[in-house]
C-alpha cells in the first residue's frame, strides 16, 4: 500500500482521531534514543514515575514491596539529551503540525514530554481516558505523537484507540472520579468495543487527538517496551493561567 500524503495523514487525523505513519525516524536515530532511554532507565535518571506511585490496579504497594522500583515514565525528555530535543523539534514534525493547526505550533513541556515505559509483570494497565481532561489550555485541539522504540502490538501493552471517538460529547457521568472512561458503564461499552490496537514498529510515529479514547493493557512479554511520547498545540492556543498545563511553558518549533 502507498503511503498517505501529509494531507491525507492529517485529513486521517480529522477524521479518525489516529493515524499511523511508518518509518518516521529513520533506524539509526531510533537506535540511538533506544540506547539512552535504556541508559537512563537502568540508572533511574530522575525525574522518574514510579508504577508504585500511581497505584493502579496491580501496581507494587510502596517503592520497598517487591517490584516497587518499576519505572512506568522516564519524564522530561526535553531536558534529558539533546536527541530527544532534536526529535522533538525536527522539520517534518514542525511541518505537520503547521499544517495541521494552520499556524505555527508550540510543543507542551508540561504534557507527555516522557519516555513511556512498559515493564514486564509490574507494569500495570491504563484505563480509558481522554487526555484533554487532564488538560488545560483554551481550546481542546491537541495533538501527541507517540513514536515506537521497537515493535508494540497488542501483548506487550500498545494502545488501544477508538477511531472516532474525538468526535463524541461524553457528560461527566460516563467517566469516574479520575476522569477515566468507565468500561462497566453498558452505555459505555459499544463505544469501547469499536477499540483498534495498531502494531508499530521501531520508527513508526501515530499521530492521535487529545480527545482520543485510549487504553493499554499489561505487558504480557519478557521485554520493556519504550516509546516517545510529546504533545503539540497551535501557537494561539494558549494553556490556562494557573492551570498545570501553564506550569512548565512551551517550545515554539519555528526555528528550532
Amino acid at each position: 500500500m502507498a503511503s498517505l500524503s501529509r494531507d491525507e495523514q492529517i485529513a486521517a487525523l480529522r477524521r479518525d482521531g489516529l493515524v499511523v505513519v511508518r518509518n518516521f525516524l529513520d533506524a539509526d536515530a531510533c537506535a540511538a534514543l533506544l540506547q539512552i532511554a535504556r541508559a537512563q532507565l537502568n540508572a533511574h535518571i530522575e525525574p522518574v514515575e514510579y508504577e508504585a506511585d500511581l497505584g493502579y490496579p496491580g501496581a507494587p504497594a510502596s517503592r520497598d514491596a517487591e517490584g516497587g522500583r518499576t519505572v512506568r515514565r522516564l519524564l522530561d525528555a526535553w531536558s534529558r539529551d539533546e536527541a530527544f530535543r532534536q526529535y522533538a523539534t525536527c522539520g517534518p514534525i514542525r511541518d505537520w503540525m503547521a499544517s495541521y493547526f494552520g499556524e505555527p505550533a508550540k510543543l507542551s513541556l508540561a504534557h507527555h514530554n516522557c519516555v513511556m515505559t512498559k515493564h514486564p509483570r509490574f507494569g500495570t494497565l491504563t484505563g480509558w481516558h481522554r487526555d484533554f481532561r487532564y488538560w488545560s489550555f483554551e481550546r481542546d485541539d491537541m495533538v501527541s505523537i507517540w513514536l515506537a522504540l521497537g515493535d508494540e502490538f497488542d501483548r506487550n501493552g500498545a494502545l488501544h484507540l477508538v477511531p472516532g471517538s474525538h468526535r463524541e460529547q461524553f457528560d461527566a457521568s460516563r467517566f469516574d472520579a479520575q476522569k477515566f472512561f468507565r468500561d462497566d458503564l453498558p452505555a459505555n461499552r459499544p463505544l469501547i468495543e469499536r477499540a483498534i490496537v495498531p502494531e508499530l514498529h521501531a520508527g513508526d510515529v501515530m499521530f492521535f487527538h487529545c480527545n482520543t479514547l485510549h487504553a493499554a493493557d499489561r505487558n504480557a512479554t519478557d521485554e520493556v517496551k519504550f516509546s516517545v511520547v510529546f504533545t503539540y498545540h497551535a501557537a494561539s492556543n494558549r494553556p490556562l493561567p494557573g492551570t498545570r498545563s501553564a506550569a512548565k511553558g512551551s517550545v515554539s518549533l519555528e526555528g528550532a
